[in-house]
């Protein structure tokens, strides 16, 4: 976060709206960049129009002026959490991926290159357990067995490798 001026902040938190629009509009480069490395890509934009519309009407909330910065990052954070939560275990079903055109119109071989490359793009363990588990038809409790870990680990695993192939795939 740039250096803003003290006399910025409390003029903000005063009520005084010019003062406010220059401090959202210096802070916004700097909450879109975090919002970039905490969120996923999809949620970004959300996150940081959410976060500028929160600072806008919490701005007199704030205690301490030499807090802002941190503060803004509590509620960005906090935005990409809430973001993430909203769309945990949405999934699509088959069919609507079936029908989308994306992938119907493409050759099989076209496909199964994009999906070598996005598994070969994951980290290993998360490769490891969607290999074992959708290509070996492994349990999820054969899988905890053979990596020494816990079902609840192979299962975060598994959700997480499948949302990052999504996301290359999308």
């Amino acid at each position: 976060m740039p250096n803003l001026p003290d006399a910025l902040i409390v003029s903000a938190q005063g009520g005084d709206q010019a003062a406010l629009a220059s401090l959202l509009a210096a802070a916004q480069p700097d909450i879109r960049r975090y919002a970039r490395g905490v969120c996923k890509t999809a949620d970004v934009d959300d996150a940081v129009q959410d976060a500028m519309c929160i600072l806008h009407r919490r701005i007199g909330t704030l205690r301490a002026v030499s807090a802002f910065s941190s503060w803004v990052f509590a509620v960005v954070r906090r935005e990409c959490i809430r973001l993430a939560k909203r769309g945990f275990g949405a999934s699509t079903p088959l069919e609507a991926i079936a029908d989308d055109a994306r992938f119907a119109l493409r050759p099989e071989v076209e496909l199964r290159i994009d999906l070598a490359a996005a598994l070969q793009s994951l980290p290993d363990h998360y490769r490891q357990v969607i290999l074992m588990r959708d290509v070996r038809e492994m349990t999820i409790g054969e899988i905890a067995d053979v990596l020494q870990t816990t079902r609840e680990t192979v299962k975060a695993r598994l959700r997480r490798g499948r949302s990052l192939v999504g996301e290359y795939l999308g």
